[in-house]
């Protein structure tokens, strides 16, 4: 892997929603993002994985744990030092919708963040650098002058990509980039990040819910779940060899394009639900839905460990 940009290092972040109850969204997570890479991050819905990517970014201030971004703990960091180092880092939010402030023009939308930064001296060149960004993302600059509302949501969320990338940032997180948006326009988006990438350089931590869509992007894959990060490769490994066994059940259920495979395949269907995040259970998280589970899982935590080069496991059973 390449020289780690991102590392993160036994992170958590606890929300206390009264009663004396604390919820655990993220619960000592690890791991590394290489310059230039692209790390997937996949799971359930409510496994964490978006409270991971805005607590990395201090939206949420972390309950413990370090996240070192270019060997910078940002932990630590406040006020202008930390506003320098946004520049560095920003995010593409999954609602196109709701993440546009719908009063401004789109010169505002994009430009506010060249206002925030000092990154332009005249209106002049504020109106030159939007276009410049939108012609970037395959817009009309001629639109910059339009609201949020007068496009479509795969407009909207290029809108979105402009303005994260207006700052000349290094590392972007995406938070489900494609989920609201129609399949048609979904390819499109992330073929546009791809040669993005390319041309500038990025790093991405790219979470997403379509499995399909995160093997194609990714260079590797973290799996999580609840709070937990249980599974992490490289995406061609991950894909072809699952250990954990919720990684093999999520895998199990992709459709393949070919109805003589699909009827046979073995499909793994998870017994019961997700867990509460709230009063998790005791040893592996999983092992309520596990298929291979023993007395063991129900009291001792299995360590996220390397099954093989690169190909790292949290699980008693795993399969190396």
């Amino acid at each position: 892997m390449s020289t780690p940009l991102l590392e993160v290092n036994n992170l958590v972040k606890s929300f206390n929603i009264g009663g004396g109850n604390t919820l655990h969204a993220v619960n000592d997570i690890s791991f590394t993002i290489g310059k230039g890479e692209t790390l997937g991050v996949v799971g359930e819905s409510g496994c964490g994985k978006s409270t991971a990517g805005r607590t990395i970014l201090r939206l949420y201030e972390p309950t413990s744990g370090t996240v070192k971004f270019g060997g910078t703990d940002i932990t630590k960091l406040s006020g202008s030092k930390m506003k320098a180092l946004r520049r560095d880092m920003q995010m593409i939010f999954q609602d196109p919708y709701a993440s546009l402030n719908p009063r401004m023009t789109i010169t505002d939308v994009i430009g506010e963040a060249l206002d925030i930064h000092n990154l332009v001296n005249s209106r002049q060149e504020r109106k030159k650098k939007v276009e410049e960004m939108l012609d970037l993302v395959g817009l009309n600059p001629d639109h910059a002058t339009r609201y949020p509302h007068e496009f479509s949501g795969g407009q909207r969320q290029r809108i979105g990509i402009a303005r994260a990338l207006a700052v000349n940032p290094q590392f972007i997180i995406a938070d489900e980039p494609i989920s609201a948006l129609d399949v048609s326009i979904q390819a499109q988006v992330v073929n546009l990040m791809q040669n993005l990438q390319r041309k500038m350089g990025l790093t991405y931590m790219f979470i997403a819910h379509d499995l399909s869509m995160v093997k194609h992007i990714s260079d590797r894959v973290a799996v999580m779940y609840l709070g937990k990060v249980i599974e992490i490769a490289e995406s061609a490994e991950l894909y072809a060899n699952p250990s954990h066994p919720y990684t093999r059940a999520l895998l199990s259920a992709i459709p393949i394009p070919d109805p003589e495979i699909e009827a046979t395949r073995e499909r793994i269907v998870l017994k019961g639900d997700l867990p509460s995040p709230v009063n998790p259970p005791s040893g592996c998280h999983f092992r309520t839905r596990c298929p291979l589970a023993t007395e063991l899982c129900s009291k001792v935590e299995p360590p996220l460990v390397e099954m093989k080069s690169g190909h790292l496991a949290a699980c008693h059973y795993a399969s190396a």
